[in-house]
């Protein structure tokens, strides 16, 4: 995969949580984007410190920071 592409799938991932905070399974569904694809999205993001993670009861969820 190239990086690109990973950009492209935060920026996916960042227009699906200009609401709000998400749980990543509903982002998911959001973007249509596959797991691998939403995870690295995801580092991504987080690397880059773009996005809070926050876990409640075994779900995680995820905003921008």
């Amino acid at each position: 995969m190239k990086r690109e592409e990973i950009g492209n799938n935060a920026g996916l991932v960042w227009q699906a949580l200009q609401n709000g905070e998400m749980e990543v399974k509903a982002v998911k569904k959001a973007t249509k984007l596959t797991e691998k694809d939403l995870n690295l999205a995801l580092g991504w993001l987080a690397r880059e410190g773009k996005v809070n993670f926050n876990e409640v009861e075994k779900e995680l969820f995820v905003s921008l920071a």
